[in-house]
């Protein structure tokens, strides 16, 4: 059996559903024979590869970098997997939403106490009117709730993906949790 090409991507969001793919520790190494990490923040790789099997998502979609980099994730997977509460339901990145990007931008940048009032116009991702779970942008195929999902969750989700199962995620986790 050949192995499962895998990937992992980071949009807007703490790197905590990271932080509990790494805690699968051990794990990680039990499922070396099965799966290939083909691109992932956690490593130097630059473009997202074509003919991925299964895509961890984790994080909001807020800007047009993450707009861009979804869809053209989504387009070369073919199982993509939203990643905690933040790629589920935009969760806390969302709570910008009750303000227009452009005021949000001045308030930041152009706060009395900044020393060099400016707002970037280079390698700062232009914001998008609204922060968006990532089913509002692409599909998605399977939700893992949680404020990070446990890394025993992550385990359990990746082992049915990548052995050709869809996971029953329904007593494993929650929102917040």
């Amino acid at each position: 059996m050949s192995k499962k090409k895998v990937a992992t991507i980071w949009m807007d969001g703490c790197s905590g559903c990271h932080m509990s793919f790494l805690d699968m520790d051990h794990r990680l190494l039990d499922l070396a024979d099965l799966i290939e990490i083909v691109h992932s923040p956690l490593v130097d790789h630059k473009d997202f590869p074509p003919e991925v099997d299964v895509t961890l998502v984790e994080g909001a979609v807020s800007s047009d970098e993450d707009y861009e980099k979804i869809v053209k994730v989504r387009a070369r997977t073919k199982i993509l997997v939203a990643m905690g509460d933040c790629a589920v339901s935009a969760n806390v990145p969302a709570m910008r939403n009750r303000f227009a990007p452009k005021a949000l931008s001045e308030a930041i940048y152009l706060a009395p106490n900044m020393t060099h009032r400016q707002v970037p116009s280079q390698s700062v991702p232009t914001l998008l009117p609204r922060v968006r779970p990532v089913h509002e942008v692409v599909k998605v195929d399977v939700f893992v709730p949680g404020c990070p999902p446990s890394n025993d969750t992550l385990f359990y989700v990746l082992s049915e993906l990548v052995q050709g199962r869809m996971p029953d995620l329904s007593d494993k986790t929650r929102f917040g949790a």
